[in-house]
């Protein structure tokens, strides 16, 4: 019997290995004919994508035969040239991101917030806000979780603020849109709203104010066996990515498409300049209070932002317009209205309303 019973274990860790090296050698090769798929794709990405503009131009006057000189006309060339732009920078982009999401889970951004000191914590968050592209309802959940796992108050308020605000989708339509000049003067702002605005906010030792059922709960380090991903798993969980979050977002791109759309055919050229422009010193606070009641993604506002600059409207009062309908809103006070007493909101929305204005007014005057 103990013959038969160590000739079974023999067996079964025979098949234990064998079974394991077939899992390892069938995940290698789903990885190459990931990556041998990857090329060929990327490749017809490319040229699809630089020939849009002679395709919306032959669609528009070739196809449609409408005038040059029509509004109309202007507004179907904008639209046809900019909706495919868009959703396809939108997917290789989120594709991406999906990928380094796939090593940036939420519980792994917690673990190593956790007992950083604010100076160095603010820097991370904020970083860790670009890499963990949580839209601004998603990341509220995190920031309280944050909050309860002894994460420090100011250092949430770096990472709540970076991740909305400073996302993969804006950088990227702004890079395609505007060049690498507005994009990367876009993250560096972003970055340094972020990490002050939370400085500022922890400088004040304003955790009373936050609601008192926040500390009653008691958080345990509590160790979750996360299997390790292989790069298949990996470039699986981009195009979920893509699935999920292009399968819900397309439709907002493409309504902001079409008000930019209108506002490049319709809006006379200049008219933005006169109540949106650089000599108008009140078009920035103005943009700023227009923009938080409402509420958007970057990939719907970022459209008609590129409309609103090509009829004459600044850099800066726009960007200021954008930054505070995807970095603050009413839904967004809604929801850390459940952790957050009034007054922690009102300084919230008060320091980062108050880099946003500064950061247009610069744009403003730099470009």
């Amino acid at each position: 019997m103990k013959v038969k019973k160590e000739e079974g274990c023999c067996c079964a860790a025979e098949n234990c290995v064998d079974s394991g090296a077939v899992s390892i050698d069938g995940s290698r090769s789903l990885t190459i004919k990931y990556l041998m798929y990857s090329v060929p794709l990327l490749a017809a990405w490319w040229l699809i994508y630089q020939s849009l503009e002679p395709f919306s131009k032959y669609f528009t006057y070739k196809l449609l035969h409408l005038p040059a000189d029509a509004h109309f006309s202007g507004a179907v060339e904008f639209f046809v040239y900019d909706t495919p732009k868009v959703l396809m920078l939108l997917t290789l982009v989120v594709f991406g991101v999906g990928v380094l999401r796939s090593f940036f889970t939420p519980d792994r951004t917690r673990k190593i917030l956790v007992g950083k000191r604010e100076s160095v914590g603010n820097v991370l968050a904020a970083l860790l806000g670009i890499a963990t592209p949580f839209c601004t309802c998603s990341a509220v959940p995190l920031f309280i979780g944050f909050v309860t796992a002894g994460v420090p108050l100011g250092v949430t308020f770096s990472f709540l603020i970076s991740a909305p605000m400073v996302n993969e989708i804006a950088l990227v339509l702004l890079y395609g849109l505007f060049g690498w000049k507005v994009a990367a003067l876009y993250l560096s702002m972003g970055l340094i709203i972020a990490m002050i605005a939370g400085w500022t906010i922890g400088m004040f030792h304003m955790e009373r104010h936050l609601e008192e059922w926040v500390y009653q709960i008691q958080t345990g380090e509590v160790e979750y066996a996360e299997p390790e991903k292989t790069w298949a798993d990996r470039i699986q969980y981009g195009a979920d990515a893509v699935r999920n979050i292009v399968g819900k977002v397309w439709i907002y791109v493409v309504l902001g498409i079409a008000v930019g759309a209108g506002i490049h055919g319709y809006v006379p050229e200049g008219f933005m300049a006169s109540i949106m422009g650089k000599s108008a010193w009140w078009a920035v606070p103005v943009s700023i209070l227009i923009g938080i009641p409402m509420y958007s993604n970057a990939a719907g506002i970022i459209p008609v932002v590129h409309a609103l600059i090509e009829k004459g409207a600044a850099l800066g009062t726009v960007l200021a317009f954008m930054m505070s309908v995807i970095a603050l809103s009413l839904p967004e006070a809604i929801i850390l209205r459940k952790v957050l007493k009034p007054t922690l909101i009102v300084t919230f929305f008060g320091v980062v309303g108050f880099g946003i204005l500064i950061v247009g007014y610069l744009f403003n005057l730099l470009i």
